[in-house]
């Protein structure tokens, strides 16, 4: 099993930046990070595989990185360019299952999660 436990959300106007932060227990193949708005479904925002390749979602490429720290274990999500649109709690998630390719971008293909973080984007 993986634990997760995300930081660094908070509120921002558009055009600013934050960096989320994932901490992880373990090792794992895939790590993203998904968004979900109260009422929706959860979506995928990027994702990246253990050697560095990341994948990401049309509606933040350019504007988010994702990256990862294997000696702390950390994963990270630089967001530049915030848009109120991009409000939703986010979450990070893991799996620890062989993909070929790119890691996917789905919510049912990861098996650990994190209680998520809220960020708040103003107009």
């Amino acid at each position: 099993q993986v634990q997760l436990v995300e930081s660094g959300g908070g509120s921002v106007q558009a055009g600013g930046s934050l960096r989320l932060s994932c901490a992880a227990s373990g090792y794992a193949y895939c790590m993203g990070w998904f968004r979900q708005v109260s009422g929706k479904e959860r979506e995928g925002v990027a994702a990246i595989r253990s050697d560095g390749i990341p994948n990401y979602v049309d509606s933040v490429k350019g504007r988010f990185t994702i990256s990862q720290d294997k000696a702390k274990r950390t994963l990270y999500l630089q967001m530049n360019s915030l848009k109120p649109e991009d409000t939703a709690m986010y979450y990070c998630a893991a799996d620890r299952r062989w993909r070929g390719g790119y890691c996917p971008t789905g919510p049912d293909d990861y098996a650990y999660w994190g209680q998520g973080t809220q960020v708040t984007v103003s107009s």
